[in-house]
């Protein structure tokens, strides 16, 4: 039974890493595209004046907590999630399970060139993996169709979109009539890191919840965006 709590009417699943990636497995052997999502405290106040976005948030089949201000903030409103749950290491869970069932991806985002990058060291580093194909994030709305027609025909088990939020996950809720995969999950700038474009903070950072702060020294330019924390936070502790 799927067990969520509402953090500023966002559902979040309450499940630890790696009952999300088994839970994962399970929708790679269903019928139908389930969509997952893996908000942080920044999109969760932008869905507080964007409604559709709130909407699809609503309507995933799987709403992770990514970003240690919603552990933060279960802790104190006592809702109990268990511990953070990052897009990019369920990724890399995915990836290495794709590679040993012989299942196949499609990477969409990025700036031309990226996505292909990314893909030769997803070949590189997981063995097995089938590339289904790829696809650059800088498209018109115009082209679209012939993107899901490119996707649906090599019919992937699982489509990574970084897109960067809000637009992936409204871009698979736009599409998830349409799309033929088991997966669609909304990754952000995870192509880049595998491209070699980007890195993560290094471990002691990851470890103690502080990745955002990492990326604040090295892109201080992010400290507009970073501010969303605070913010998520007062109100979290403000709501009743």
């Amino acid at each position: 039974m799927r067990n969520q709590v509402k953090i500023l009417g966002v559902p979040i699943d309450q499940i630890t890493a790696q009952e999300a990636f088994q839970q994962l497995t399970v929708f790679l052997e269903g019928d139908t595209l389930k969509k997952v999502y893996t908000p942080n405290p920044e999109i969760i106040m932008v869905a507080q004046q964007d409604q559709r976005l709130l909407n699809v948030l609503q309507e995933a089949d799987l709403v992770l907590p990514d970003g240690i201000g919603l552990i933060i903030a279960s802790k104190i409103k006592g809702l109990g999630l268990k511990e953070r749950v990052t897009g990019i290491d369920t990724m890399d869970k995915l990836l290495t399970y794709c590679g040993e069932k012989q299942k196949s991806i499609f990477l969409m985002g990025g700036k031309p060139g990226i996505a292909a990058l990314a893909c030769e060291t997803m070949k590189k580093q997981y063995r097995g993996i089938k590339i289904a194909g790829f696809h650059h994030g800088y498209f018109q709305e115009t082209d679209e169709p012939q993107i899901i027609e490119e996707i649906n025909q090599v019919a992937p088990d699982v489509l990574f979109v970084c897109l960067g939020a809000p637009k992936q996950e409204k871009w698979i809720h736009k599409y998830r009539d349409q799309l033929n995969c088991k997966l669609a999950m909304g990754v952000g700038g995870s192509v880049d890191i595998y491209a070699g474009t980007a890195k993560r903070a290094p471990l002691f950072f990851q470890r103690l919840g502080l990745e955002w702060f990492y990326r604040l020294i090295k892109e201080p330019w992010r400290a507009k965006r970073m501010a969303a924390l605070p913010k998520f936070l007062v109100r979290v502790t403000l709501k009743q």
